[in-house]
């Protein structure tokens, strides 16, 4: 497919939109009929195929700052190093070197190439990100739950073309291509027809090798994407949607599969290199893709998956008890997985063993025994070449968004850790709900008492070293961006006491209480987080207090969020049933109106100290 990208770009497009459901094949560059085969030689039994996966790049064209663009190794002697990573001109180049050597190539992902994005990609609606995957030779992805924050017309768009619907083209004369690779959203249905919005499928083919590669993301996208974005689709299982087209490729003679899905796991280690088949084949590795690994049928060979911006390779066994790769290469463009899958021409199928010398049917090899797919992650490291060609596309784009983004907004004392703090109180959380609820406590505003944030909404790090010529401790536009991607409109609606008690119990309960999600509250909002005990318990309710005083369940609370999580977001149902809403101003937008209005060149703003969750472990 990768071979002849722009050649079949129009013709994809063309069946793409008028069949709304491309055949099988119609995405992928044709192969002549016996192409291999003829004269004398006789082609090998076993062809090695590479397999190079990435997965939550999230329109990180330029290296993450801070934190969130390093990842954990561990040293020879035991210790962890932070070693920096990520950002598409060193991404493509660790691509392409892999690459070499390698005839028989796929490149694939796990979704969430886009949303959430920084704002050189998100200013222009990911467009520089899906240009810049057409020229890394992506092969294809599944979709993610950030494909939908915008809507499925709007990911249709980034699928076949055009320019945007509001803001027309950014690029005098040029119009977007939209992507030379098919998103597949196989449990992704229209509720009008029943039928896949996108592609469930697609099947890569060289010389005769035939690779079937079924793509969804989870079926909960519907709780963590705002209600517009998901408006008029239905989210089916994750399991039976690939068990499902993995018997309609094998009906049609395609044996080799590869799943792509947007849910993933948690390794017990945080490390890239951590064994997560030690001591046992997953033994490391919890979370919900391990249910969903044992359940996908034999018929598929690999499990490429995301969502948890975790690093792993497992070995999760499948139904039939044979070992079966699940892997997930973290996330923005960190790291890239390396898979060698070995394909039997023969057979059609890739070479997996539950035992020394035997094939899946039990059946013996002759000759030396074939061994399971092998495969790695690996650093993408900033001490190697740039791709010049990224170099150039980030150039070109940052030209475009300049003005808007080198903006100052404010000035920080020091980093002030969100997206990259593993505790549950972030100092950037503190920050965020202050800001909004200062923005929206006049009457006028929404007349608001408290303010909650979502965790998964602060998307990075607040960092004091520049990074451009704004000066180090200067918040630029597009760093506050990078932050609060998203520019959801705020909401302040009446709560009871009770439903706020219940909100901060659903924090740790229900859909939340095996990953629990804690909100980030603003000031004069204190409680004690018990984690020795289980469940809805662990939030101490006798211990909740506002401005110091007690929750009256009875008594009615303005309190202020986000639209997604006034919409029970997250698993936030309490939240959810609010009345009385006032819409304000984006979260964006007071997060910069609150910078401006603390903080100078002389004054810069400190972190917060998080002491408003008591936590007791």
């Amino acid at each position: 497919m990768s071979a002849t990208p722009q050649k079949n770009r129009a013709s994809r497009r063309v069946l793409a939109a008028a069949a709304g459901l491309a055949t099988v094949g119609a995405l992928v560059a044709a192969v002549p009929a016996g192409a291999h085969g003829h004269g004398h030689h006789t082609p090998a039994r076993t062809v090695d195929v590479q397999l190079l996966s990435f997965n939550d790049l999230h329109g990180n064209l330029e290296p993450p700052a801070g934190s969130a663009g390093t990842v954990t190794q561990t040293q020879a002697d035991g210790t962890t190093k932070a070693i920096p990573a990520g950002g598409v001109e060193y991404l493509a180049s660790s691509l392409r070197a892999a690459r070499e050597g390698h005839p028989y190539s796929i490149t694939a992902a796990g979704g969430d190439m886009v949303g959430a994005s920084p704002l050189l990609s998100g200013l222009f609606h990911d467009e520089p990100t899906i240009e810049a995957l057409n020229k890394i030779d992506l092969d294809v992805t599944s979709v993610g739950n950030h494909e939908f924050d915008e809507g499925a017309t709007e990911l249709g768009r980034l699928q076949n073309g055009g320019c945007h619907p509001v803001e027309g083209c950014y690029e005098k004369g040029k119009e977007f291509q939209g992507a030379d690779f098919p998103y597949l959203a196989a449990n992704v249905t229209a509720e009008k027809t029943g039928k896949p919005v996108l592609k469930p499928y697609t099947v890569w083919k060289k010389n005769g090798v035939r690779i079937g590669f079924i793509g969804v993301t989870l079926e909960g996208t519907p709780n963590i994407v705002t209600a517009n974005g998901v408006k008029g689709l239905k989210f089916h299982d994750e399991v039976e949607t690939i068990n499902k087209y993995a018997k309609e490729l094998d009906r049609q003679g395609v044996k080799s599969i590869v799943a792509l899905i947007h849910e993933g796991g948690a390794p017990a280690s945080g490390s890239y290199d951590y064994d997560c088949d030690s001591p046992g084949a997953g033994d490391g590795i919890s979370g919900p893709i391990t249910d969903i690994a044992k359940g996908i049928t034999p018929k598929v060979d690999a499990l490429v998956t995301g969502h948890t911006h975790q690093a792993y390779v497992c070995t999760i066994p499948d139904p039939a008890g044979n070992p079966r790769l699940v892997t997930s290469a973290a996330s923005f463009g960190r790291l890239y997985t390396d898979t060698t899958l070995t394909y039997d021409r023969r057979t059609g199928d890739i070479v997996r063993t539950a035992v020394e010398g035997s094939d899946r049917t039990g059946s013996k090899h002759h000759g030396s025994a074939p061994s399971n797919p092998v495969s790695a992650n690996h650093l993408v490291g900033r001490d190697q070449t740039p791709a010049k060609d990224m170099t150039d596309l980030i150039a070109r784009w940052n030209t475009l968004a300049a003005p808007v983004s080198n903006r100052p907004q404010g000035y920080i004392s020091a980093d002030i850790d969100g997206r990259g703090s593993t505790a549950l109180e972030k100092p950037l959380g503190d920050l965020i709900a202050d800001a909004q609820l200062e923005g929206l406590a006049p009457a006028d505003k929404g007349g608001a008492v408290v303010a909650f944030m979502n965790p998964g909404g602060i998307r990075a790090d607040l960092v004091h070293k520049a990074s451009g010529s704004e000066g180090d401790g200067v918040v630029t536009y597009g760093e506050a961006f990078t932050v609060q991607p998203f520019t959801n409109m705020m909401n302040v609606v009446d709560l009871t006491g009770a439903q706020l008690v219940s909100a901060l119990k659903q924090q740790v309960s229900g859909a939340n209480e095996a990953s629990p999600k804690i909100l980030q509250v603003s000031r004069g909002l204190t409680y004690t987080l018990d984690l020795t005990k289980s469940g809805a318990d662990r939030v101490v309710a006798d211990t909740i207090r506002l401005n110091g005083e007690a929750i009256d369940p009875g008594k009615t609370y303005r309190v202020a969020m986000n639209e997604f999580l006034a919409g029970g977001g997250d698993g936030f149902a309490a939240l959810g049933q609010g009345t009385d809403k006032l819409v304000g101003a984006s979260d964006l937008d007071l997060f910069n109106a609150y910078l401006a209005a603390h903080s100078s060149a002389s004054a810069p703003l400190a972190p917060p100290v998080t002491d408003r969750i008591t936590v007791v472990r």
